[in-house]
């Protein structure tokens, strides 16, 4: 008696690629406008990161470019140097004190949470460091994977810690009546000769990064660059919102393309970890909000975006669209994540060493 049989789950083995092509970008497009509609910040990058994950375990086989991935990585460079406001050395250096308290103190928190997490061992090398570390999510992301961390573990811990402040801070925006609706002008364009000036330097950026064969150098070359030129005003970076949604896409996918049904499920396994050491980041930052408030007579919502880890260039969206202290805010995220880029490589190294040797020992 033959044993019934049950009928296989969708898959895209045996489907063209074209057609694959064409629903990974339906799906992308969905999923990002389902999340814009709750203005999450990400949204642009994690619509076409779950749109991959989503395909790539279903066997689509689907590959970026690593051109396409790098060049993608340049634009986020760049982007993140435009970000940058001109007076961030006056605005520090008028209050030294409170940006070092609270750039440490979110650094020191989120470094304890993610060795903690290390030490648990649900993470593989230094995953849990990086996915921790409080930067702009997108470059942890990035720069991980050069270091030996799990870059969608990384992805996956960074990108829900962003979604997670996200809500947190429109919570405390609406506790204070403040409106974080944010107007996107696509197609608006200040400067087209400046906007293919950044391009081609982007390109530039990126090929010499790649060159050079840096950890993280297409896009820590790009900003490196991308900070020179905004602060010597040779000319104006100008990246296009839909420039930059198309380098979100591939960065999404890039990302997502990298994903596997034991990956994922493995993810699934340490979210009860991981969140609970994103709320419990979140919470240490309120804190230090609540003490800025105290002591140096800061508003509220400047305090906490401040301090939130939810990452610079996400934090930067919400800010603008609020009645925060732009500057201030902008100022302290940006130290933050350039003291995360120099410390975040030594302390991953010296993760993997004294992981190496405890292991030796035993």
């Amino acid at each position: 008696m033959p044993t019934p049989t049950t009928k296989p789950n969708f898959t895209f083995d045996n489907s063209p690629k074209v057609w694959t092509f064409l629903i990974l970008l339906i799906l992308s497009f969905a999923i990002s406008a389902f999340l814009e509609a709750f203005n999450l910040p990400a949204a642009l990058l994690l619509g076409p990161m779950i749109a991959g994950i989503i395909v790539t375990v279903r066997g689509a086989g689907l590959m970026l470019p690593n051109p396409l991935f790098a060049m993608a990585q340049g634009t986020l460079g760049w982007m993140i140097a435009g970000h940058l406001p001109t007076n961030i050395y006056q605005e520090i250096a008028k209050e030294w004190p409170i940006f070092l308290l609270g750039t440490c103190s979110t650094i020191v928190a989120s470094s304890l949470l993610g060795w903690l997490l290390s030490r648990t061992g649900l993470l593989p090398g230094t995953t849990a460091i990086w996915g921790s570390s409080p930067g702009a999510a997108s470059v942890m992301t990035i720069m991980s994977e050069s270091y030996g961390a799990d870059m969608r573990l990384v992805a996956f811990m960074q990108y829900l810690r962003v979604a997670c402040c996200a809500i947190a801070a429109t919570v405390v925006a609406s506790m204070f009546n403040v409106d974080t609706t944010v107007s996107v002008q696509w197609f608006a364009l200040s400067s087209f000769s400046d906007f293919m000036i950044t391009v081609v330097m982007s390109c530039m950026t990126v090929f010499i990064g790649a060159k050079l064969r840096l950890p993280g150098g297409p896009l820590l070359l790009s900003i490196a660059v991308g900070i020179f030129i905004k602060f010597s005003g040779v000319f104006s970076i100008v990246l296009p919102s839909w420039y930059l949604a198309i380098s979100f896409g591939l960065l999404g996918w890039g990302i997502g393309f990298r994903f596997s049904p034991s990956v994922l499920r493995h993810a699934l396994h340490v979210f009860p970890h991981v969140i609970s050491a994103i709320i419990a980041l979140i919470f240490i930052n309120g804190c230090f909000a609540m003490l800025l408030v105290y002591f140096a007579n800061i508003d509220p919502l400047t305090a906490f975006l401040a301090t939130s880890p939810g990452g610079a260039d996400s934090v930067a969206i919400i800010a603008a669209s609020t009645n925060a202290d732009v500057a201030f805010v902008m100022s302290m995220q940006i130290m933050r994540f350039l003291l995360v880029l120099i410390v975040g490589p030594m302390l991953a190294r010296w993760l993997s060493v004294n992981k190496a040797t405890k292991t030796t020992k035993q």
